[in-house]
């Protein structure tokens, strides 16, 4: 079942945000996503919180004074998705900047079908075969459960300094520091920092510390600010919750990037990607850009990425990118056929009625990449509304899987897992995660008593309310806010995770509909209805529905998003069809 709703919003506060200036339409949009005042409406660097409260991020920055100071080896070790690329980026050119330059600092980004997931003991032995060996190890976007991994660093000589934002396990490693704002009696309001802008503190902070030792002025000192175009990319790709502070970072970094002045790795990626950089939006961070850059950790070695996002040279980064393109291409053939594969799985259980049955997927396949289970796992969720975790094979002769796993609001994942492994004692070797996505190792002789615990685990805490498919929306728009102007509007605000971009909701006449790439239905539609403030069918507008073949009503109620579409240097306007009500309708 499906549930519609508009988000609510006061009057009033949109009354007042909308004469502070801002657009009537964005301040009813605001509004709905809990903006209270005018003041909060300013995303300018100087109003982001200081790093003073986060957590040992003065004492960290204090530290790695001293260390470049006297000059000591570094490596930073990085963790092998976008958010780890970014921050191991952002981390290397920050210190380079801040009087690193004559001291070696290396980094390391774990294979994750050989090392598995942060610092683990193997990875720092690699660490300490390092030339010349490092002193001091820095984690980025990892680190805070590696408590064996920090043991093996200081039995081999080494300290460690974790920058990390995930949640902390029951007992925190034995590091040199550890900044984090998700560690315990941090008080840093904002909770959902993600690797990258945590690594950035640092350096806010380091750069505040140097200013203190005289090393430069507020005139002379490196602006680090030019690295948030890596920022706004790693909090984007790893959907953290766009709080004010977030949306502060990311929306510095895509002024940036529209304005020509961002790394050359991300120009040459935007160019890749065929997005145009001076129009960058959270969209293209999310869904164009990450998306390249990931490839790399899912199918080979993320330290192409990284090397991407280092590099000064733009004949190098186009070089880098094209590569990343290509990763990224063959990564969608896998996805696709590990999908097919899953659904037709799952259609031969829905022909039983099984799949109606069950409140959680499972499935596994030999033939299955470590890699893209993620993805998959993510696709089947959405699709049949589950929690769904997918394997594959380990690579370990076979013996194990590796599964990733993806939820609903409401059902914490990771909090399920752990309901599951003290219920049966050894059936789950690892797990880690939140409460949306996990990461798990099982045997694979295991998986079908895997797979029955967790479905009677998820059958005793998911809810008909959790199940129910919500599509939260922002009413409707008015005929004459249909424009290729409204699109662009929209689509320079900063949306994303905790901010979602605008869906609309309203009812047309469906005059046309066909299918594209016979998997996409293109349609032209009416506005008409109440909903729209209509007295009677508007223009047709061209309507997208990605990855939908079956036909529409000749009216339909339908949720949106509107965007602007430019071809030939013609601006359009486009509804992209997020979802259709076929409710009765309430009178």
């Amino acid at each position: 079942m499906s549930l519609f709703s508009q988000r609510t919003f006061f009057e009033r506060t949109a009354t007042w945000l909308e004469q502070s200036g801002l657009h009537p339409l964005l301040a009813r949009l605001y509004a709905a996503r809990g903006l209270t005042s005018p003041d909060e409406l300013s995303l300018e660097l100087k109003n982001l919180l200081s790093p003073t409260e986060l957590k040992n991020c003065l004492s960290s920055a204090s530290l790695l004074a001293d260390i470049l100071e006297k000059k000591e080896p570094m490596l930073i070790v990085a963790d092998y998705d976008c958010d780890g690329a970014t921050a191991c980026a952002v981390g290397l050119r920050g210190l380079k900047m801040l009087g690193g330059s004559d001291t070696p600092i290396q980094f390391l980004v774990q294979n994750r079908f050989t090392m598995g997931y942060g610092l683990t003991p193997e990875v720092v032995e690699l660490a300490a075969q390092q030339i010349p060996k490092p002193k001091y190890l820095i984690t980025v976007d990892n680190g805070i459960a590696s408590e064996a991994g920090v043991d093996r660093a200081r039995e081999l000589g080494m300290e460690v300094i974790v920058t990390d934002h995930h949640l902390p396990g029951d007992r925190l490693p034995k590091a040199a520091t550890i900044v984090n704002p998700n560690q315990p009696s941090c008080t840093f309001p904002s909770k959902a920092l993600a690797g990258v802008g945590v690594m950035f503190y640092v350096l806010v902070a380091l750069r505040a510390e140097l200013r203190k030792r005289g090393k430069f002025t507020n005139e002379t000192q490196p602006k680090v600010e030019n690295l948030l175009d890596l920022v706004a990319l790693g909090t984007v790709a790893d959907v953290a919750q766009l709080d004010r502070n977030n949306r502060i970072l990311v929306s510095n970094g895509l002024k940036r990037i529209r304005a020509g002045i961002a790394q050359p790795g991300m120009q040459a990626l935007f160019q890749a990607a065929g997005r145009d950089p001076c129009k960058a939006n959270t969209f293209d961070l999310g869904f164009a850009i990450g998306p390249r850059l990931n490839a790399a950790g899912r199918l080979a070695d993320m330290t192409l990425g990284i090397r991407l996002l280092l590099t000064d040279s733009v004949d190098e980064a186009v070089t880098l990118a094209q590569e990343l393109d290509r990763i990224n291409r063959e990564r969608r053939v896998i996805e696709s056929g590990m999908q097919e594969t899953a659904l037709a799985h799952l259609s031969e259980e829905q022909l039983s009625g099984s799949i109606e049955q069950r409140t959680s997927i499972c499935l596994w396949n030999p033939n299955w990449h470590q890699g893209v289970v993620g993805i998959v796992a993510s696709r089947l969720k959405e699709r049949f509304n589950r929690p769904a975790i997918v394997f594959a094979p380990d690579g370990n002769l076979g013996e194990e899987l590796r599964g990733s796993g993806r939820s609903l609001t409401g059902f914490h994942l990771r909090d399920a897992l752990d309901v599951v492994s003290k219920k049966e004692l050894g059936l789950i070797l690892k797990f880690g995660g939140h409460a949306m996505a996990v990461g798990l190792t099982i045997r694979k002789d295991d998986f079908e008593r895997f797979d029955a615990c967790f479905q009677e685990v998820a059958n005793s805490l998911l809810t008909d309310d959790i199940l129910k498919r919500r599509h939260p929306h922002d009413g409707a728009l008015l005929p004459s806010q249909f424009t290729p102007e409204i699109g662009d509007l929209l689509a320079e605000e900063i949306w994303g995770q905790g901010f979602p971009q605008p869906v609309f909701y309203g009812e047309f006449e469906i005059a046309q509909q066909s299918l594209m790439k016979e998997k996409h239905l293109r349609l032209q539609v009416r506005p008409l209805g109440e909903s729209t403030g209509a007295k009677s069918p508007g223009s047709p507008l061209t309507a997208v529905w990605f990855n939908r073949t079956k036909t529409l009503p000749p009216k339909a109620r339908l949720a949106y998003r509107l965007v602007t579409d430019r071809y030939q240097g013609q601006a359009r306007v486009q509804l992209m069809i997020e979802a259709h009500d076929d409710s009765p309708a309430s009178n």
